[in-house]
């Protein structure tokens, strides 16, 4: 809740004096090289000297132990600075009572003295246990070495969680208490409102914060939940060789325990979907889909029949009761048509979750998978496996029903109109083809009694040809999880057009169960036969699925399409073709055709490189050059702070890409990359000339390919680790101030280039409604490339012709990234490391 400038557990003034001052003010930070290695040159150069005599494997245990010690004394930092600010909370709760006491033994109390104890129960008691707490962890970290004990304190905290237990039981009565006495007393109304914690006990003029006195009595609450986050950050940079290592684990203990006997929360748990196929019907297809209700979002089963679309919703079971389907409506065929908008019809406004919570879900999603790949391994028995295998299920269901954000309306002959969201156009043109194919076979309208509706519902249970949600669940355990790496796709021309047109292709790709636009090639004018012979490269995540949707480009405002309420271009065609090995098997740049329907045919080439292959960032042989070559090297070249390269793209994407939509993420024609990296790597003096004239996506793909060709990421192979274990910690201020220590100790080329991109890549978001780039797709796009680690040891396949397929400890480790861009992107300020970088960071000349 603090500024960066004044967060505690960081410090970054260069004045000596005011440096004192700071550690005065909070001497439990300690940025002195013996005791942080990680931001000295001296200690990383006597830890250097120190390796020389020592065997690899030792060296190596000796960093990682190092390594952990130092985040323990952050984890410590930041626990530190959250009890003083709870502390400070509880004192603004009980600054009242004296007052409020006195005043109910006078002939006009604000509150009796009953009412007054069941509001602040158990405040002063809690007070009294974190200062002592507070008081006892404050020297030992003031005295920081790295055999210093803390456990005996959290120990004692612990075992002091009975407080909390009565608080917690008492919550409920004291809020509704403090409610009626607002009511009936407006002094009291107004006090409990303005209420005041100082942010920073100990600085010279201390900010106030004003508070209500309902948000500073669930702080006790919030606390003790989060006891147990506090406690395995702590213990799990604790070495188990440590003293405090058991004493740790105890304290763990009790707060796990007490925690489960005051939380014991039941998650809603969606039912599994599986059954024994049926019968053979006269069903054509079915479909798991998100309907839009009143602004809500619900998953339904879709089934579409010879004569009628039926949409139902699959009811709960309980005490082993078959499935069975609630039918919510159903459209005869005949009387079905594809909503057109008018222009003076306003279209339905479809309520968007943020890409966090779906990047959150897919964390999840991929650390359940890993869990149950775990269990499989240690033959720990099914029980298990099938409670994570449910878990999953629930999750992927979630993520289904959050995901999909295009819109496919149905409407009834009878007025009525229902709204569909999905992923991909892919689908929805799947869908409007299907039921017009079928469409020309239905001649009546009619209705069904609900003895038949009844029928017809029930029927649906054995039916159903998709069992489950179309995502990761429905994979047996010896298909293919996917390709990651990198896939080179030329989309060369096409053929069977009846006449000439505006013509351009997307390229698609499958990722989590749904698919994302992933490259565009430019319009080829008035032809019935381009030629685009353009170059892509798409980064796969497990991808099993490349998708190819050719387009008619609509300049006449009056000739597009009103369908669901967007002016879109015209789908001519669609194609698909399955990412396996006996499709990549064989030549490098294998050049199938790919057949869309009305008799279109589309060259591709296409050239997999595998994940392994994809991060050898291979340092360039032409040290003259610019790709390849360490960032200190090229700046120390060309004098400046910030590499040349770095600074042309960016003033050419902020001149006219800003509103590029789905700039740094929509794929750049690869020659045009080639191009510029040549002319970038010649110091050609025309390469400002060769960028005007390109597409500004080719530009965004250059300064992509120079960060990912780095020799080693901007963020440092040394300290990856860190930045990994620094996002994964619960407390938000000893993350702050592990995450902002780490970032100031980069080389201070990487950390000025670093600081120019993240300004940049803010500007870019706050066009987010024109350019449709959050800060968290930009750090989709950037996280891996600027922290990717190098892998020097790659192993190569036994099989060169088989691709490799990673697990899902790839997702999670690509996700990491992408949080920790994600964190610095969404930080209001960053104090620069001195005056002087700070100087030179925003000057003109940069």
């Amino acid at each position: 809740d603090t500024s960066f400038g004044t967060s505690p557990g960081y410090s970054c003034a260069t004045d000596r004096a005011e440096e004192q001052r700071r550690q005065d003010r909070l001497p439990y930070i300690d940025d002195s090289p013996s005791s942080s290695p990680h931001l000295s040159s001296k200690g990383r150069g006597s830890r250097d000297a120190l390796a020389l005599g020592a065997p690899e494997s030792t060296k190596a245990s000796e960093l990682d132990l190092e390594k952990g010690l130092e985040m323990r004394k952050w984890v410590l930092s930041g626990i530190l600075a959250s009890e003083e600010t709870y502390l400070s909370h509880l004192e603004a709760l009980l600054l009242p009572m004296k007052p409020l006491k006195a005043a109910a033994t006078t002939s006009q109390p604000v509150l009796t003295s009953q009412q007054i104890e069941t509001i602040f129960f158990k405040v002063p008691e809690l007070y009294e246990i974190h200062k002592e707490f507070y008081d006892g962890l404050f020297p030992r970290v003031q005295q920081w070495s790295h055999q210093q004990r803390v456990g005996d304190l959290f120990q004692k905290l612990a075992s002091q969680l009975g407080v909390y237990r009565a608080f917690v039981d008492n919550y409920g009565v004291a809020m509704e208490t403090a409610e009626k006495c607002c009511q009936a007393n407006a002094q009291f109304a107004e006090i409990s409102e303005n209420l005041r914690a100082r942010s920073n006990k100990d600085a010279k003029d201390p900010v106030t914060t004003k508070n209500s006195l309902e948000t500073l009595l669930y702080k006790p609450v919030d606390r003790v939940t989060r006891s147990t986050l506090v406690l395995h950050d702590l213990l799990k940079h604790t070495p188990s060789s440590h003293p405090d290592h058991p004493l740790l684990q105890d304290a763990l203990r009790i707060s796990q325990n007490f925690l489960s006997s005051i939380n014991e929360e039941i998650t809603p748990r969606r039912q599994s979907m599986t059954v024994k196929k049926g019968e053979h019907r006269q069903l054509l297809k079915d479909s798991f889909m998100v309907e839009l209700v009143e602004g809500a979002r619900k998953l339904r089963h879709i089934f579409l029949f010879t004569d009628l679309l039926l949409c139902t919703k699959l009811k709960k079971q309980s005490g082993g009761k078959t499935q069975q389907y609630d039918c919510k409506w159903y459209i005869p065929l005949t009387d079905l048509s594809f909503q057109m908008v008018d222009e003076s019809e306003a279209a339905p406004n479809i309520p968007l979750v943020p890409d966090e919570e779906l990047d959150a879900l897919k964390i999840k999603i991929s650390q359940i998978k890993s869990d149950i790949q775990r269990e499989k391994r240690a033959n720990k028995g099914s029980k298990a496996t099938e409670r994570l295998k449910k878990k999953l299920s629930e999750q992927e269901s979630l993520l289904l029903l959050m995901s999909p954000s295009m819109a496919f309306r149905v409407h009834s002959r009878n007025g009525k109109s229902y709204t569909f969201l999905i992923s991909s156009d892919y689908e929805r043109a799947e869908w409007r083809e299907n039921i017009r194919e079928q469409q020309k076979k239905c001649f009546k309208s009619f209705s069904l009694t609900s003895v038949e509706l009844q029928m017809l519902t029930n029927s649906c249970v054995k039916l159903q040809t998709v069992h489950n949600i179309p995502l990761t669940i429905n994979k047996e355990d010896d298909e293919s999880p996917g390709l990651y790496g990198f896939l080179n796709v030329i989309v060369h021309s096409a053929t069977g057009f009846k006449q000439s047109s505006n013509l351009y292709c997307t390229l698609e790709v499958d990722s989590f169960g749904y698919f994302v636009n992933k490259a565009k090639t430019r319009v080829y004018r008035d032809t019935a036969e381009p030629n685009w012979n353009e170059e892509f490269e798409i980064e796969l995540e497990g991808s099993q699925t490349l998708r190819l949707l050719c387009y008619e480009k609509c300049y006449n405002k009056t000739k597009m399409s009103k369908e669901d309420g967007e002016t879109t271009d015209r789908l001519m065609g669609k194609g698909q073709v399955q990412l396996g090995p006996g499709f990549l098997q064989g030549l490098s740049w294998p050049r199938p055709g790919l057949n869309l329907p009305a008799i279109i045919e589309v060259k591709l080439s296409v050239k997999f490189t595998s994940r392994e292959f994809s991060l050898k960032r291979m340092p360039s042989r032409k040290q003259t050059g610019v790709f390849g070559v360490k960032i200190a090297v090229v700046t120390k070249r060309e004098r400046s702070k910030v590499p040349y390269i770095v600074r042309q793209c960016v003033e050419e994407i902020e001149r006219r890409g800003m509103e590029e939509v789905g700039i740094y993420r929509v794929s750049g024609v690869a020659t045009d990359i080639q191009a510029l990296k040549a002319a970038f790597d010649v110091n050609n003096k025309d390469v400002s000339v060769m960028m005007s004239e390109m597409d500004v996506n080719a530009i965004a793909g250059t300064l992509k390919l120079y960060f990912r060709e780095l020799p080693e990421p901007l963020f440092t192979d040394e300290f990856y680790p860190n930045f990994a274990e620094g996002i994964a910690l619960s407390d938000p201020v000893a993350k702050e101030s592990c995450m902002l220590n780490l970032l100031l100790s980069l080389p201070e080329a990487n950390l000025l280039t670093f600081l120019f991109l993240l300004d940049h890549l803010k500007r870019v978001a706050e066009k987010e409604a024109v350019n449709k780039m959050s800060l968290h797709n930009l750090a989709t796009v950037f996280g891996p490339t600027l922290l990717r680690p190098s892998e020097k040891e790659s192993k190569l396949p036994a099989n060169p012709s088989q691709p490799i397929t990673m697990t899902d400890s790839w997702s999670l480790e690509v996700m990491s990234q992408v949080q920790v861009l994600l964190y610095f992107l969404q930080l209001e300020a960053i104090p620069a490391p001195d005056s002087k970088r700070q100087s030179i960071l925003f000057s003109t000349e940069v």
